[in-house]
């Protein structure tokens, strides 16, 4: 019941087995795949995982820019401090009322 293409297969291959510097080659490929402390697969995740780290650091430094621009614009300026009040906390002079205004496409 067994596979005739296996078995063939495997008649082909089997002299090449029995070499020992074939099984040390395959041995020291196995080892280095998967037991290995520096193994591929662990190596592959931890590049995957610098790439991703890599691009946060790109995106907090761009973040950190934009942010102290807006940060010296409102320490210097009066008239863009009150309008960001305006804008983010709705704050209001006594004398005035607020209406906010919503785009029905934003709320999806």
């Amino acid at each position: 019941m067994t596979n005739p293409s296996l078995e063939k297969y495997f008649r082909k291959i089997w002299p090449w087995l029995k070499n020992k510097y074939v099984m040390t080659l395959v041995a020291f490929v196995v080892w280095i795949v998967f037991f290995s402390q520096y193994n591929l697969i662990d190596r592959t995740r931890m590049a995957k995982s610098l790439k991703e780290m890599q691009h946060e650091k790109a995106y907090y430094i761009e973040q950190i820019k934009r942010d102290s621009t807006r940060l010296h614009e409102l320490t210097t300026d009066n008239e863009n401090l009150e309008k960001f009040a305006r804008e983010q906390y709705y704050m209001k002079k006594p004398n005035e009322d607020i209406f906010v205004v919503v785009d029905p496409d934003d709320q999806k």
